[in-house]
């Protein structure tokens, strides 16, 4: 049993709850999630089953689409509608002219501070544990690229924002970070990731057809993802069968003659094919001329 499902994770639940529900459903205990979502967050949780869990940080890499709520004129101590608010402040001077003004700053390569209240691991210990002790440590900025974010609308002190990302972003942050830019203090109060990638709202199942699968096996074919279709992203070529040995062996080869020479690019994933069998996906290392070594094998 091998494949990716694309996972619509309801609120009040858990990334690890459904890793578990799909081992119970699925009867296997090699499955991962690509990217944890918050509890109270809802939206697209790709997991990868079987040996599909090779490539789970490889889809980890795709850009995350959100759309979020910020409510205005307070700060909580979670950057979320959860947690115990810190401070309150009026927020009539945050005008429509200097709020756009604000989130287009935010466009493009920013420093980020991870929150307290996250998974992060300090010294062997998550933060929300510590900060669960009323502990505060020290964090290193991160950066991260907000490739776009579109304000939708604002109602009143409610501002709804489409945020598309690289991966690590805090959302929360960025709606704090906001807020404090405009001087009256912000926290997130809803948040939907709506596409990872290729997998979005549209091609996603539910928690109930998931569970549905453990007494109707055929469900999981026909809503998996291969391998191979889950990295359609990656450029890819077909090289003859005499070259598969050396490409399981780790031999550097020479593939310009099957890969499109346009995309041959230093450090660019491809997927290879054996004739119409899926391989793996292999790198283009820095030689002249450039060679494509097998870096997570498939089907072997």
């Amino acid at each position: 049993m091998t494949g990716v499902l694309n996972i619509i994770k309801p609120p009040h639940m858990t990334s690890h709850d459904v890793v578990a529900i799909a081992r119970r459903a699925l009867g296997t205990k090699k499955i991962g999630h690509t990217g944890t979502l918050d509890p109270m967050a809802a939206g697209v949780l790709p997991i990868c089953i079987g040996r599909a869990t090779k490539i789970v940080e490889l889809i980890q890499e795709d850009r995350k689409t959100y759309r979020c709520e910020l409510t205005l004129g307070a700060v909580t101590d979670t950057q979320d509608l959860w947690g115990e608010i810190l401070e309150e402040s009026p927020v009539e001077n945050c005008t429509e002219e200097n709020i756009k003004s604000v989130i287009e700053t935010f466009v493009g390569e920013i420093d980020q501070i991870p929150p307290m209240f996250s998974a992060l691991k300090v010294d062997g210990k998550k933060l929300y544990e510590l900060a669960r002790e009323g502990k505060t440590v020290e964090r290193k900025s991160r950066r991260r690229t907000i490739y776009s974010i579109d304000l939708i609308r604002i109602d009143e002190n409610k501002i709804w924002l489409d945020v598309v990302c690289s991966k690590g972003t805090y959302i929360r942050t960025l709606c704090h970070d906001i807020g404090q830019k405009l001087g009256c203090g912000a926290y997130m109060s809803f948040l939907l990731r709506s596409a990872t990638g290729i997998f979005t709202l549209d091609n996603g199942i539910d928690i109930e057809k998931l569970q549905s699968m453990k007494d109707n096996p055929e469900l999981f074919k026909e809503h998996r993802l291969t391998v191979d279709q889950a990295l359609n992203k990656l450029p890819s070529g077909s090289v003859p069968k005499e070259l598969q040995s050396m490409l399981l062996n780790g031999v550097r080869i020479n593939l310009a003659q099957y890969l499109n020479k346009n995309d041959l690019k230093v450090d660019q994933l491809y997927r290879i094919y054996i004739e119409d069998e899926f391989l793996g996906v292999a790198k283009c290392r820095n030689t002249e001329p450039p060679e494509v070594k097998m870096e997570k094998l498939f089907n072997i």
